[in-house]
């Protein structure tokens, strides 16, 4: 096995501060922490150094009840990166004090990550405007519309200036291996890969779920289970009766429905979000066209430049060059 032993000489240590917020997720933490720890250990010296901080100087209770002390952050020194990790109940936490305490370790840090929540909050400080961002899948829609001047992307993780967002834990670990690769090197983030047992490592463009389903499991079960069926099935799309079949139910039930909850009938509704996937595909990759058609499920160039320009009114190739 491949190992990544650094000089010492060679080795500039990068500072990182987790900021957590109350009920923040424990996986997300150690998403943070953990890849770091690793790192320094297959790098054979100190890379990188760490510190946990709170937004106040009230200790933060964790999802799991446990407690992180009080250690405002606004008190420390400026770190390299700040990964600004929040959870659930982001209303409470973003009065407006605590969002001015925020303010300077937002302003400090070069680099600022919003990890799960923590986009969310960076929204709500104002300092996402005219950027991309992305957030738990289940809290997509909602930042889309509570903040229409930030472009809302379903990406595991994307950075867009001094900023990276994340989805959640896992697409917090790609961000992290992929800032350790972009530091030192492919084979130290592969050792760190390994010693998770991580595997495959997404992409930061690779997609979180397609459509914001968690309103639509209470409303209509069957509409949010023919989605998900579509999300699995974009590069080898089955035919619509197949997926009503395995939701167990009639075509034409399955198509009352999607048009109730949707406005649109299940084939309509199956196409777009191949064409949506696509066109996230066209713009936030290089990856060539014919690649990206066989990838959303058309079988020919041509086929998906049609149905591409239909539906955005211009062709892919025109897109990615704009």
């Amino acid at each position: 096995m491949k190992t990544a032993k650094i000089p010492k000489s060679a080795t500039p240590i990068f500072h990182v501060r987790a900021l957590v917020m109350p009920q923040s997720n424990m996986l997300c933490l150690a998403a943070v922490l953990d890849p770091l720890r690793a790192a320094n250990r297959a790098a054979g010296t100190q890379v990188y150094t760490w510190d946990i901080a709170t937004a106040t100087d009230v200790a933060v209770e964790l999802t799991t009840g446990l407690t992180v002390p009080a250690n405002p952050a606004a008190q420390l020194p400026p770190p390299d990166m700040l990964a600004l990790i929040a959870g659930f109940d982001i209303e409470s936490q973003s009065r407006p004090e605590t969002l001015r305490q925020l303010m300077p370790a937002i302003h400090h840090a070069p680099l600022t990550c919003g990890i799960d929540g923590g986009g969310e909050i960076l929204a709500r400080c104002g300092v996402l405007r005219g950027h991309r961002a992305t957030t738990h899948w289940e809290d997509l829609e909602k930042l889309e519309l509570a903040f229409p001047e930030i472009t809302v992307v379903r990406d595991r993780f994307v950075q867009s200036g001094k900023f990276i967002t994340t989805g959640g834990a896992s697409p917090c670990i790609d961000m992290m291996l992929h800032l350790i690769q972009r530091h030192h090197g492919r084979t130290l983030a592969e050792s760190v890969m390994r010693t998770f047992l991580y595997d495959p490592v997404h992409a930061g463009s690779d997609p979180q779920s397609l459509v914001s389903v968690s309103r639509l499991k209470r409303r209509s079960p069957p509409v949010a289970r023919a989605l998900q069926l579509m999300e699995e099935h974009l590069e080898e799309p089955i035919p619509v009766s197949e997926i009503a079949r395995l939701c167990g139910l009639s075509v034409r039930r399955l198509e009352m429905l999607f048009v109730a909850e949707t406005g649109s009938g299940p084939g309509q509704t199956f196409r777009a979000l191949r064409l949506a996937e696509a066109r996230r595909l066209v713009v936030d990759t290089p990856d060539p066209l014919q690649n990206i058609a066989v990838r959303c499920g058309f079988n020919s160039l041509p086929a998906f430049s049609r149905a591409f320009k239909d539906a955005f009114g211009t062709a892919p190739s025109h897109l990615r060059k704009r």
